[in-house]
């Protein structure tokens, strides 16, 4: 079945990428703004969607994707996915938005698919945004494109280094109001005393040393965005005052008795357990509920360690421009095999150690075993109380009994908890031994020792 030229040239005439396929994946059409974004030099038509745009060679839902073709035939209705898309250009994301067109008895016979690049985001290294392709990043930035176009109060929750302001501001960057202010309130440096007037503005002489009138950041906001960075530290006395600012969307400045109006949009973010402390009365529950319309959990590094590559070559264009630094494959192993506590943060601190500690162009795995011993804290508690023995017995020759000077042997005593910490992290360790090796910042050759010196299982 052919479609009728009338859709073929209404296509034609859209300024966004659109194509028509079939039920079997081929398109049967595509408009200019498509092949200049896809496929410049060659035709589109006949081939399948799936080798066009991401060049697989079999559907997107056996490709590891989310198919919203797939999606269609079970719901029958118009479907939305984010996708990684290949282009000239790169590999970009694409929010794609597919239509269902019904036969005469009602059947799908084709489908119609409008193609609108989210820039906020890359799935390769970038000097700026969003970076990232990991399944956990993939489901974060669905949300973000989702809920963009739209009003919703958006509550961004993930731990200290994940990215939150990143987030926020690809939030408003994907609205509508992208083109106003986007304000930033860190909520955790402002003083009760000064909290309120930082935030709503006030009059001359409204309180000591108030020698003009001044406004606040939500007026600094007005047709934008206003962000509200760890929203958690924010003092219950001026809950009640950004409840009323969200419910009504006004708001006065100290020390007026004047009403003004407010036109933004709210996203706050916070590293804390609001739920918990709405339990225990320190954080008002209608403003949780008003602030959480649509909460996003942005994922720890851990969580997308397959981004680690990226990020680490976009984090050192920017702590060593002027180098052309590369990762050896046993140091980007290293990398990858941190759990990262401060998530990107940490990261970045890291490669600048490593950066320094580096006088070629390319990152060895003893530059950033170096730059992790540099950095012990990234160690939790109990795998530094066993790094320091491993380190300290690393030169005894255990098969001879020699003991560590200062430590007693025997049972109870700190050698011997040593052992238990390091057989309990060797059978939890999923990885290699140059891994575990590195993240106890020992070399490989004194932690065979140690292990050869545990007792058999």
């Amino acid at each position: 079945m052919q479609p009728l030229p009338e859709l073929v040239s209404y296509l034609e005439g859209l300024s966004e990428p659109h194509i028509l396929f079939d039920t079997r994946y081929r398109i049967l059409a595509a408009n200019a703004a498509y092949r200049r974004q896809y496929s410049p030099e060659r035709s589109v038509v006949g081939r399948t969607c799936y080798e066009v745009s991401h060049h697989f060679s079999m559907p997107c839902d056996q490709s590891g994707e989310s198919c919203p073709l797939a999606r269609s035939r079970e719901s029958g209705q118009r479907e939305r996915v984010l996708h990684l898309h290949h282009t000239p250009q790169g590999e970009e994301y694409v929010n794609i938005e597919l239509a269902p067109l019904l036969d005469a008895s009602g059947a799908q016979a084709f489908f119609v698919e409008k193609m609108e690049p989210l820039r906020v985001a890359k799935g390769q290294p970038a000097a700026h945004g969003l970076i990232g392709r990991a399944a956990a990043f993939q489901r974060m930035l669905a949300l973000v494109a989702r809920v963009a176009p739209s009003q919703a109060a958006v509550l961004l929750l993930g731990e200290s280094g994940t990215g939150k302001e990143l987030v926020a501001r690809a939030v408003h960057e994907a609205s509508l109001r992208a083109q106003r202010p986007l304000v930033v309130v860190d909520c955790s440096s402002l003083p009760e005393n000064l909290f309120e007037s930082e935030l709503f503005g006030h009059e001359r002489g409204a309180f000591t040393g108030a020698i003009s009138a001044r406004g606040g950041l939500v007026e600094a906001a007005s047709g934008g965005t206003l962000f509200l960075d760890e929203v958690g530290d924010i003092p219950l006395t001026m809950q009640v005052k950004l409840l009323r600012l969200l419910e009504s969307g006004t708001y006065r400045r100290v020390g007026s008795n004047e009403l003004r109006h407010a036109d933004l949009r709210v996203v706050s973010a916070t590293h804390r357990d609001l739920d918990r402390m709405v339990e225990e009365g320190r954080f008002r529950e209608d403003l949780y509920y008003r602030l959480s319309t649509f909460p996003i959990h942005l994922p720890a590094l851990r969580e997308r360690r397959d981004d680690i590559p990226l990020l680490a070559a976009a984090l050192m264009e920017r702590v060593a421009p002027r180098r052309r630094l590369e990762f050896k494959p046993e140091a980007m192993a290293l990398l990858q095999a941190q759990d990262y506590r401060g998530n990107v943060r940490e990261l970045r601190n890291l490669l600048e150690r490593t950066s320094l500690l580096c006088d070629g162009l390319a990152i060895e795995a003893v530059h950033v075993r170096q730059a992790l011993q540099s950095g012990r804290r990234e160690l939790a508690a109990p795998l530094r109380q066993t790094a320091a023995g491993i380190e300290a017995g690393a030169g005894t020759n255990a098969d001879a009994g020699m003991a560590t000077p200062g430590i007693a042997r025997g049972p109870g005593t700190l050698q011997a908890l040593e052992k238990v910490q390091l057989q309990q992290l060797v059978a939890s360790h999923t990885g290699s031994r140059a891994e575990l090796a590195a993240r106890l910042g020992i070399s490989e050759r004194s932690l065979y020792r140690r292990l050869k010196a545990l007792p058999a299982a």
